[in-house]
């Protein structure tokens, strides 16, 4: 494939075709006039050999291959607007912005927050975007870190990847305030045999494989893809949860539960801001990441 002799516009147009599924919508998104786009859409055709829309009775359904390159161009044009968006200066106080954080709702609560006052001191016209962390984040990392401005994930889930350490967390379980089963301590046993609330996606995973290597296997009762959520989950019931001790602090008053270390020496958590290679050497990111550590070690400290 030779890319000096594509036409980079075709991407612009590719996915508003491919989005909108109607050659009018598709130009008066991107500014072009009908004739301008069904000329767009010939070229593209015959790129990719290709009808990539098919006429359906009166309307027009994405084919197979345009099925495919819907997610693609998306994210093709995603890399696109960041690479040429990427500056030599960056003042804060100056530019207007947006960066786009992958998160988890834990990451958000206790460190986003923190970030979000300090951007919003430091640099009054930029603007962050949180998006919760995708199911195959470890599938396809390159390109989930392409799409963005970084991932706050911990150590122990992806790597590879450039990355600077924000602070320290460390686990533990919730449970209701009037357990009947459970005292001060928790024991081993009652690990497999209580009923738990168990986070779905792969962001605690080292904690949850450190369960499995003592011969904990999680009977779970219900299954949530927020962190937030545990603790109304597990009050008022005989359910467990592990969650983070920074979190569950912040939670506390949210409902009648209260926190037991766990009866083994956790894995500690050790959240970290990950981005793509493409991105080091841009002075926006450059301060971004500076931010965030700077953020992260005032939250280490206390």
């Amino acid at each position: 494939m030779n890319l000096a002799r594509l036409d980079l516009n075709l991407v612009v147009a590719l996915r508003a075709l491919l989005e909108e599924r109607n050659v009018t919508r598709a130009g008066q998104r991107v500014g072009l006039s009908q004739p301008a786009m069904s000329a767009a859409l010939a070229r593209l055709r015959r790129h990719f050999d290709d009808d990539l829309l098919a006429r359906v009775g009166g309307h027009y359904e994405l084919t197979a291959l345009g099925q495919v390159l819907l997610d693609r161009t998306s994210t093709a044009y995603d890399v696109l607007e960041r690479l040429f968006a990427s500056q030599a200066d960056f003042d804060p106080a100056e530019e207007t912005r947006e960066f786009k954080l992958i998160a988890s709702d834990y990451a958000v609560a206790v460190f986003g927050t923190e970030l979000a006052r300090v951007v919003h001191e430091e640099g009054p016209g930029i603007r962050l975007r949180f998006t919760q962390t995708p199911p195959g984040v470890t599938d396809d990392t390159a390109t989930t870190l392409s799409a963005c401005d970084g991932l706050l994930m911990p150590h122990g889930v992806i790597s590879d990847f450039p990355a600077t350490d924000l602070y320290e967390d460390r686990w533990v379980f919730l449970v209701a305030d009037d357990h009947p089963g459970v005292g001060e301590r928790l024991t081993r046993d009652d690990l497999s045999r209580l009923p738990w609330v168990t986070y779905q996606r792969t962001y605690d995973a080292p904690a949850v494989r450190q369960l499995g290597m003592l011969g904990v296997e999680p009977r779970a009762e219900v299954s949530v893809d927020s962190f937030q959520l545990l603790p109304l989950l597990v009050a008022g019931t005989r359910r467990v949860a592990l969650v983070q001790a920074r979190l569950a602090r912040l939670l506390a008053p949210l409902a009648p539960v209260r926190t037991v270390e766990p009866p083994y020496e956790a894995v500690p958590l050790r959240e970290a801001l990950w981005w793509h290679p493409v991105h080091t050497h841009d002075a926006a990111h450059i301060w971004l990441r500076e931010t965030a550590a700077r953020v992260g070690r005032r939250l280490a400290g206390g």
